[in-house]
């Protein structure tokens, strides 16, 4: 196991789906990226009983948490709530990727 992840080796594009891989599983917390080519979209769900927040590290999204919905981009912390409803779509022309953490994390 290594401590220290580039998540820049792990990013993609599916031209299907949006990209998504698992960087880390702890006993508590799943750490992920999520990768969304230009028009994709993440549906709204929600986690019972688990938090999860998004990291924006490249490109920008429209989030939407619970009755909010907000542009983010780079350096944005985007925080939903065990419970709460949220999903992104990317409506850029450049890839969205996005450090994706939920806690406890699903196994």
């Amino acid at each position: 196991m290594t401590h220290f992840i580039d998540w820049s080796d792990h990013a993609g594009i599916n031209p299907e789906k949006f990209f998504k891989t698992i960087l880390w599983q702890g006993d508590h917390v799943m750490t992920g990226l999520n990768c969304l080519a230009p028009g994709q979209n993440q549906s709204i769900h929600a986690h019972q009983g688990a938090d999860k927040f998004y990291f924006v590290l490249e490109g920008s999204g429209r989030f939407t948490v619970g009755d909010e919905e907000r542009e983010a981009g780079p350096g944005t912390l985007v925080i939903a709530p065990a419970g709460v409803a949220h999903g992104v779509t990317n409506a850029s022309v450049e890839r969205l990727s996005l450090l994706v953490a939920l806690a406890p994390g699903v196994k």
